[in-house]
């Protein structure tokens, strides 16, 4: 099962450091650098609530697509880590765009 670190702490999906999403996708279709990706699942806490419990399975989230060709990870639109950590420049991410797979390898 895919474990997906979060450390965009306003996230609905964040529960304690770790993604709860029924499934989460990278995007960033010409990245170069982890900064030119983001987790466009992401939903600001303060508009959305807590959505920690939003799965369809018992535990934190299994899937983990990723649109990033450029991406060394990227198998057929499915990452093939099988960690990975969504992290955040700013202190509260308003929009997806202020996240970021820190996972993310140029090939």
């Amino acid at each position: 099962m895919a474990r997906i670190g979060c450390n965009v702490l306003n996230c609905s999906h964040n529960d304690g450091g770790v993604c709860y999403a029924n499934r989460i996708s990278v995007t960033g279709k010409k990245a170069h650098t982890s900064n030119h990706t983001c987790c466009s699942s992401f939903l600001d806490q303060s508009t959305y609530s807590n959505l920690t419990s939003n799965t369809y399975t018992n535990g934190s989230c299994d899937y983990i697509g990723c649109n990033v060709k450029t991406c060394t990870y990227n198998a057929n639109n499915i990452c093939s880590l099988d960690n990975i950590t969504i992290t955040s420049n700013a202190d509260a991410a308003n929009l997806y765009s202020e996240t970021y797979c820190s996972s993310f390898k140029c090939k």
